[in-house]
């Protein structure tokens, strides 16, 4: 499988390659059980095409859910959109082996990215360095300023962290409904519950944040 294209530096992008995830495509409602098992069942049959198009649909998916969980931390997004990568192809992987036991195949797809993103923070756990590039010889545009850099990274470990506080649960819900963009009948699917228990596992954790957030000064 050849690695996923990577646009061009967008102005204000810190990482050469960086895509935001708010420019990611959206799921576009073709992530139901209804929808996906007849692609998977061709695509673990060694359909070309049907894998192509299952890639298509995922790959966004799962980087949006890698992004969520590893950016502001200790890695980089574009360390996310590797183990993004790794993700697809492990899902890839395991498609000859799946069985539909009345199920939604995101829950495979979400159980491996959690794996993967466990994995990759066991990794840095044992190694702390953090090469960089070369500084740049000019000045990158768009308002890159130290200074601003400095406030958003600041901002966003504070959030990030206000984020850490919340039950595993409330975490994983709010970086499928908010930043994947999965629907609460999808998010239900993927993590084995019903929709009800996730708009209120949701409306519990944005309440809590929120008295978080009143409590700190941002």
């Amino acid at each position: 499988m050849t690695a996923p294209s990577k646009t061009s530096r967008t102005a204000g992008s810190d990482v050469a390659g960086y895509v935001s995830p708010a420019t990611l495509p959206r799921s576009g409602g073709r992530l139901t059980k209804e929808d996906l098992d007849p692609l998977v069942c061709a695509a673990g049959q060694g359909d070309q095409a049907a894998i192509a198009d299952l890639l298509h649909v995922l790959r966004p998916v799962v980087a949006r859910y890698c992004r969520a969980r590893m950016g502001g931390r200790d890695l980089s997004y574009l360390a996310a959109d590797d183990v993004a990568q790794d993700v697809c192809m492990a899902v890839l992987k395991a498609l000859p082996d799946y069985q539909d036991r009345g199920g939604s195949f995101l829950y495979l797809v979400h159980a491996i990215a959690a794996n993967k993103v466990a994995d990759a923070y066991r990794a840095v756990a044992r190694d702390r360095s953090e090469p960089v590039p070369e500084l740049p010889e000019h000045p990158l545009a768009g308002g890159n300023e130290p200074e601003s850099h400095a406030l958003r990274l600041d901002l966003g470990s504070r959030l990030q962290e206000l984020l850490t506080r919340l039950a595993p649960l409330q975490q994983e819900i709010l970086a499928l409904r908010i930043v994947v963009g999965l629907s609460a009948n999808e998010t239900a699917e993927t993590l084995g519950i019903s929709p009800g228990n996730v708009r209120v596992t949701q409306h519990r954790a944005l309440s809590k944040l929120r008295e978080m957030v009143q409590g700190q000064e941002f």
